[in-house]
């Protein structure tokens, strides 16, 4: 089913999004987890696409795992790193012969060690809204997905260009949103008011990603900007020496901004859950009896 049909009959939506094992021993872990995942019956799943494609084949193999064998409604993603138009072409035409219709066109993050950021494959693409209007272009009876950041693109220089640059994405043929993940909800709110003054009337659906290890603390907010409510800051500092505390504290605060989302008006939460259940499990149970 399109996305954009689910939204059609679904006021608010719950997905997970996972990425390929990279080894044996990750695919066990991963079967474990996404097996008590599955049984909360997720409106989606989303599976991610590794830098340069250098996932694509783990990728498509699990996009059809999920799709044909387990069922589940699923999003491939698909970046244009390392990718020229004819490859890409013949890709996403792949993904359609596997039954996806729904996608997530993302840039991508510049490939490993690159000293100059962001590169285009020659005859590629530049951006996430080339990718876009060239799939929208070719590939027929697909639903597609964009990325967006509450608080700024990290190579963005201004939150108005940044915006700007999400309408012409929109425009290209995007047909729904899932953000970036972000603590601070307010900052989700008032993106979503922006973005609808700016004329973008798709779904936005907010990315959720439970902080539960004092070490995620650095990366996450480096990876994202994201900005982290000073007393929920402070709880992490101050039990940063004690694993226990520290889960109980993000568990207490995801569980918070779940709930606040949902009760504001947030059509759904879209779970970043490292191919890990047990954060997400307790959290989305939480959510079902509230």
């Amino acid at each position: 089913m399109k996305l954009t049909e689910l939204f059609e009959v679904s006021e608010k939506t719950f997905s997970f999004e996972f990425y390929p094992p990279r080894d044996e021993i990750a695919a066990v872990d991963f079967g474990l987890n996404i097996g008590q995942l599955i049984k909360l019956s997720p409106s989606f799943v989303s599976v991610t696409y590794g830098a340069g494609g250098s996932t694509q084949s783990r990728t498509f193999d699990l996009v059809d795992y999920l799709k044909n064998r387990v069922g589940l409604n699923t999003v491939a993603h698909y970046t244009c790193v390392g990718s020229t138009r004819s490859k890409t072409l013949e890709d996403l035409k792949t993904l359609r012969k596997l039954g996806l219709q729904n996608f997530m066109l993302l840039r991508g993050d510049p490939e490993v060690g690159s000293k100059y950021g962001f590169i285009p494959c020659y005859d590629g693409f530049s951006n996430a809204t080339e990718l876009i209007s060239f799939a929208r272009e070719y590939i027929d009876g697909c639903c597609i997905g964009g990325g967006a950041y509450p608080e700024v693109h990290p190579e963005s220089p201004s939150a108005e260009i940044d915006m700007k640059n999400l309408k012409k994405k929109v425009d290209a043929g995007c047909d729904f949103l899932i953000t970036q993940f972000f603590f601070d909800n307010k900052r989700y709110f008032d993106f979503v008011a922006r973005a609808r003054k700016a004329g973008i009337k798709c779904r936005i659906i907010p990315g959720i990603i439970p902080l539960t290890k004092y070490a995620q603390l650095e990366r996450f907010v480096n990876l994202s900007r994201a900005s982290v409510p000073p007393a929920f800051l402070e709880q992490l500092e101050s039990n940063r020496y004690n694993p226990d505390a520290v889960y109980k504290a993000g568990m207490d605060f995801a569980i918070r901004q779940c709930r606040d989302l949902l009760m504001l008006g947030a059509p759904g939460l879209h779970f970043y859950t490292l191919n890990k259940s047990r954060a997400t499990v307790e959290i989305y149970q939480t959510l079902m009896v509230w």
